[in-house]
């Protein structure tokens, strides 16, 4: 029998915790757009016992994320893959988080849905600011984020970074959620299952970025008032994700995960006012 691979794309703080969580026994093909980040990543995987092989990969191009999904099958069954790379608002203007985190994460679901192997599983990391959104979407333009081919969908009104605004990242990550439950059906006829998870603020390089940010004092409230009281570390993540990209998740997908300490349950409960 030939060896499982595993795909991580991203391998910051989450996605490191993931490919060491779900390598072990598995080829771990680990994708990122920053080259030494990834030799990095690669090198202290490798140290630790895993069997790695690296692919630079920029997800807002469909060419090099093609590229990505046909090495993983070369290499062997791809039954697991996890996207966690993405741009927060502290990192890049609306509209490369535009680019890097919708488009991305459309591109990565059309093209690895061809490769996944039966009974084989997705995960995508998306994030809590999807649930705050300051205003409601129409039905027509959900339906537009959920379907409209990945090519395509930065050319929508409401995806025009002058439109979005600040609220570029919320909506991309709404998107994604929304891009996930209309791919399990897809992935489904192959066998497969997709789900996202939406983290909160995970205690990583890009998590302090958004904590020493214009909005950290927020973000420092909103984390005080809920029900975990604390920042989330990689492994709440990593461990989340193995539940779904697991044996004991066979009936779930479509779905999203809030791992958020309970921010979102605290704002909707009127322990805090959402974040602007």
């Amino acid at each position: 029998m030939g060896v499982n691979v595993v795909v991580v794309i991203g391998v910051g703080g989450m996605g490191q915790a993931i490919a060491r969580r779900q390598g072990t026994g598995n080829k771990l093909l680990l994708a990122d757009f920053d080259e030494e980040t990834l030799a990095a990543a690669a090198d202290l995987l490798g140290g630790q016992g895993h069997d790695i092989v690296t692919q630079t990969v920029d997800v807002s191009s469909r060419s090099s994320v093609a590229a990505l999904a046909d090495t993983a099958a070369r290499l062997g069954p791809v039954t697991q893959l996890v996207h966690t790379a993405g741009l927060s608002p502290v990192q890049a203007p609306a509209a490369a988080v535009l680019k890097v985190d919708l488009l991305g994460t459309a591109l990565v679901l059309e093209e690895f849905e061809r490769v996944i192997a039966p009974g084989g599983s997705g995960l995508v990391i998306s994030s809590m600011a999807g649930y705050m959104l300051p205003a409601s979407l129409s039905a027509e333009q959900e339906h537009a984020l959920a379907h409209t081919p990945a090519d395509d969908l930065l050319d929508l009104p409401f995806t025009d970074p002058e439109v979005a605004g600040q609220g570029a990242y919320g909506l991309a990550k709404y998107g994604n959620r929304l891009r996930v439950q209309a791919a399990s059906a897809s992935w489904g006829e192959r066998g497969a299952r997709i789900n996202s998870i939406s983290p909160g603020v995970i205690a990583t390089p890009m998590g302090q970025q958004e904590l020493d940010g214009e909005n950290g004092r927020t973000m420092r409230a909103l984390i005080a008032a809920s029900g975990s009281g604390r920042l989330g570390t990689p492994d709440d993540i990593a461990e989340a994700a193995a539940f779904l990209l697991g044996p004991g998740a066979t009936f779930i997908t479509g779905n999203d995960l809030l791992v958020d300490g309970g921010v979102v349950a605290a704002i909707r409960a009127g322990r805090l006012a959402p974040a602007a």
